[in-house]
């Protein structure tokens, strides 16, 4: 008797402890996939809603539109905060930040923006850009999240009906609105794009622009009547897919600066 007894405590014991690993693993697989969600909701409570008001030019008006993005709060979350992205259609509506001083270069691949760990990082870009988007080319990186946020959305644009009707990616600085016209969408391989390529160099700049109009990817969706040159500014949207061998990018230059007060 004393046996079965024994080995019936024993058996409920091993149950229970399963039953708690389970459960562990279960929040631990949620936190992962909603990871993002509370660095979303945060990013909104700091600043006014991210819409484009107005888009008339601003020589046109005697006094300067508002800024939709209260960029005062913003520094005061974080100072490494220098612009927010709105790509209409899609979920990404974020700020837009860079790492400064000892902080790595990728900091932000794994941290949101109070500068806490968070599996789903931040909309971020490396220090080899500027911040205030003149470079031939600045990149913009973010995770592809299972949830849906972060640049996940992106992926919206490999349905052609989609790309067709969504053509604008604006972002906001503290002293403008930069609006981008998409010229295409596709899966490129995984190259570091600003290490692979030396912009300064006409060579680079026009393989990198031929790529873009004319992408050799299965999936792409491209804007046939642009044209990309050399004096354009690129803005390249940089996420994840399913395979760790490609990327998936999203393609603009832009196309109308508003000043803002």
């Amino acid at each position: 008797m004393k046996n079965k007894k024994s080995k019936n405590i024993g058996t409920k014991i091993i149950f229970v402890l399963s039953c708690t690993v389970f459960i562990i693993c279960v929040i631990l697989v949620i936190k992962m996939y909603t990871s993002g969600s509370s660095n979303r909701e945060e990013f909104s409570a700091t600043t006014k809603v991210a819409t484009v008001k107005t888009k008339q030019d601003a020589s046109e008006t005697t006094t300067l539109p508002d800024n939709p993005i209260d960029f005062k709060k913003l520094k005061k979350t974080n100072k490494d905060i220098y612009a927010w992205i709105d790509v209409p259609g899609t979920k990404v509506n974020y700020a837009v930040v860079q790492s400064s001083g000892k902080k790595d270069d990728l900091f932000y691949l794994e941290h949101n923006i109070y500068g806490n760990y968070e599996f789903s990082g931040s909309i971020f870009s490396q220090r080899q850009n500027s911040k205030d988007f003149s470079d031939p080319v600045t990149v913009l990186y973010g995770h592809n999240m299972k949830n849906g946020t972060m640049f996940n959305t992106l992926h919206k644009f490999e349905n052609k009906d989609f790309f067709k009707k969504h053509s604008k990616v604006y972002i906001y600085t503290p002293k403008r609105i930069l609006e981008y016209t998409i010229v295409s969408a596709y899966s490129f391989d995984n190259r570091h794009i600003l290490n692979s390529y030396d912009f300064s160099k006409a060579k680079d700049l026009k393989s990198y622009i031929k790529t873009i109009t004319n992408p050799s990817s299965k999936n792409k969706n491209v804007r046939e009547d642009l044209t990309v040159t050399k004096n354009d500014n690129i803005l390249t949207l940089s996420t994840c897919t399913s395979t760790d061998s490609e990327r998936y990018l999203v393609q603009s230059i832009l196309t109308k600066i508003t000043d803002t007060k």
